[in-house]
């Protein structure tokens, strides 16, 4: 598992999430497929934007899971993702 924030914020992060092919969208990280998730919006939804800062979570703050998937697919679509 990874997390990384991306330049831009939330607008940036939905735009990501949203151009992943391989990967899911999922509010949990268990399973053996590929995953994005937006900690926003799932297991720091309730917390304060101090509390957000002291976890380090920002608004374009992406955690990405990695599956059984082929490597080079997943790689291929991080990098068309971030385009």
């Amino acid at each position: 598992m990874l997390a990384f924030d991306l330049k831009g914020g939330l607008p940036a992060a939905h735009k990501f999430c949203d151009r992943v092919r391989l990967f899911l969208l999922a509010v949990s990280l268990g399973g053996v497929e590929s995953l994005v998730v937006l900690p926003a919006y799932t297991s720091h939804y309730n917390m304060s934007r101090e509390e957000l800062k002291e976890a380090h979570v920002m608004p374009g703050t992406v955690r990405v899971s990695i599956g059984i998937e082929d490597t080079e697919d997943l790689i291929d679509d991080l990098r068309q993702a971030l385009r």
